[in-house]
């Protein structure tokens, strides 16, 4: 291929090439892991690769006779203690990250109670929403359209009766019902 072919000159055959971009994107084969997880990680690795050099430090010094193997094989101990206390802490780390924000089918997991409070509030805007569609929309069967004094609420225990007996009787009949127990109260007229 010729110099001017590469820059996208045409070529002697007399078309010209299409130039790739420099930075091709390639789906990722895993995901990223999530912020905590990785600083554990990180953290785990550097521990571990600290704890290695201090091993072959008292390893190198105790082939050689030096004073400096003693201090070197306690302190590679107890570094050994603390790498293992990181492997765990990343391995806790993503433990907690997936019980909070993944998806993990134990019934104590959060993460399920958190889709099921947005599940929930879901649920009370659909039902707000078609209440406030039909609220408006729905007369009783006894109301008069004017909605005067005396015109029962919508969906009423003794609507249509109420209807039929006038508004002096509605109010004693209304009155009899909440005696007798009857849990829908009654508006009170509009020159009150």
């Amino acid at each position: 291929m010729e110099t001017d072919e590469r820059r996208g000159a045409a070529s002697a055959e007399g078309f010209t090439e299409v130039s790739r971009g420099l930075w091709v994107e390639e789906p990722a084969k895993r995901y990223r892991m999530p912020d905590a997880v990785r600083t554990a990680a990180a953290r785990a690795v550097i521990i571990a690769a600290v704890t290695l050099i201090q091993a072959m430090i008292a390893f190198l010094s105790t082939l050689a006779g030096s004073w400096l193997a003693f201090p070197m094989v306690l302190s590679s101990v107890a570094s050994t203690v603390v790498a293992t206390w990181g492997v765990l802490d990343v391995w806790v780390t993503r433990q907690v990250w997936n019980q909070r924000n993944g998806v993990v089918s134990v019934p104590s997991s959060t993460a399920r109670q958190l889709r099921r409070e947005r599940r929930r509030a879901r649920r009370a805007a659909r039902a707000a929403a078609r209440s406030a569609d039909h609220g408006g929309a729905r007369i009783g069967r006894g109301a008069r359209p004017g909605g005067g004094a005396g015109a029962p609420e919508a969906g009423g225990a003794d609507t249509g009766a109420a209807a039929v007996a006038g508004p002096a009787e509605a109010g004693v009949q209304g009155a009899g019902a909440r005696e007798a127990g009857a849990a829908t109260p009654r508006r009170a007229p509009a020159s009150v």
